[in-house]
């Protein structure tokens, strides 16, 4: 799911399709993940002491209650695989998470898209399909890769009209980019309802994906059995090591947001001028839209020739769109440049 990240005989590669963080990770985490390998003969601890209590202290949640995984994706995994099965079924929005619809059909329960409306979940729509059969509700908030999210106040109205035997799974990856007043990542409702699991990673802002690191929160029960399920040694000491220094940079966490806000910004506003359809977006990344399936295709094909490097979003029922990741200053006026070439060209061509 992390989208390609090589062109056949290409000198310089910009890869913008996967929302890794813009500037990398904090110095302080790579200097702990160098330090790391003096025990690499060492097993991890198991119970990530050290980095639940870290998280717990900056997020004001008890650190009993984390769980940390290989990544939220394995949490994700482990959740679907205790919760639902034959049988089941698993809600999400219709351009929701790709990885919610593969593990609910992996763990053989079924998969139940609910419309969205105006490319954002539409809390109605995902009630209306609540059935008897329903075991958990999955919703990424923001949301990837359509960039929109729903306000707090439609988290609670989702939640308060939710069966107590369904699990709501609320994915917060990208909440760390957030500034709106109007959005929280769930957290204080996960302290409250027994029925509430929050996630959150390490792999967008903190730019540690390649280390897998992810976390969630939630009762006391649903963590319990997240725990029975999840592996003893799933996360690495690097992994450990490195999130806990990553927490302890604010500065530079600081700083990673307010130049992703500014470059998307920049991009959004650059890609519209050249007549691109881009939505707002509030993760770090944007959403381009085309006139069809085929252009974003040849778009996508022009690009890489420049060494640049989109995710095409087919699988997420988006043919005509790209999606691009925010990067550094540079990375993003090459891709602008290569875009505006592209629309050149097609307005070239449709004039001969």
């Amino acid at each position: 799911m992390a989208g390609e990240s090589a062109i056949p005989g290409a000198t310089r590669i910009v890869k913008l399709a996967s929302n890794e963080g813009a500037l990398g990770p904090s110095p302080k985490a790579i200097a702990a993940s160098h330090g790391s390998v003096e025990n690499l003969c060492r097993y991890p601890d198991g119970g990530c002491s050290e980095l639940r209590a870290a998280l717990g202290l900056r997020n004001g949640v008890d650190s009993a209650r984390i769980v940390c995984g290989a990544g939220s994706d394995e949490l994700i995994g482990i959740l679907t695989r205790a919760y639902a099965g034959p049988g089941d079924e698993v809600l999400h929005s219709r351009y929701g998470f790709l990885m919610c619809p593969i593990i609910a059909t992996a763990n053989g329960a079924t998969p139940v898209p609910a419309a969205e409306r105006d490319i954002t979940a539409d809390v109605d729509a995902l009630l209306a399909k609540v059935t008897p059969r329903t075991r958990i509700v999955y919703l990424a908030n923001p949301n990837n890769p359509t960039g929109t999210y729903l306000p707090y106040s439609e988290i609670r109205r989702l939640h308060a009209r939710l069966p107590g035997n369904v699990l709501l799974v609320l994915d917060a990856a990208y909440a760390e980019y957030m500034i709106a007043a109007d959005y929280h990542d769930g957290l204080e409702l996960a302290r409250e309802a027994e029925n509430v699991v929050v996630l959150r990673t390490f792999s967008k802002i903190y730019a540690l994906a390649g280390l897998r690191l992810g976390w969630g929160f939630g009762s006391s029960r649903v963590i319990d059995v997240v725990n029975r399920v999840r592996g003893t040694f799933n996360v690495t000491t690097t992994a450990q090591l490195a999130g806990l220094a990553a927490l302890d940079d604010q500065a530079w966490i600081d700083r990673v947001r307010e130049h992703t806000i500014t470059w998307r910004r920049w991009t959004t506003d650059a890609l519209r001028k050249v007549g691109l359809d881009v939505p707002d977006s509030v993760g770090n990344f944007v959403l381009c839209r085309f006139a069809g399936a085929a252009d974003a295709d040849a778009a996508d094909a022009f690009l890489r020739r420049r060494g640049l490097i989109a995710r095409k979003m087919g699988a997420y029922g988006f043919g005509g769109s790209l999606r691009i990741t925010i990067g550094t200053a540079e990375e993003m006026r090459l891709l602008v440049d290569g875009l505006t070439d592209y629309q050149s060209k097609q307005r070239r061509q449709r004039a001969h």
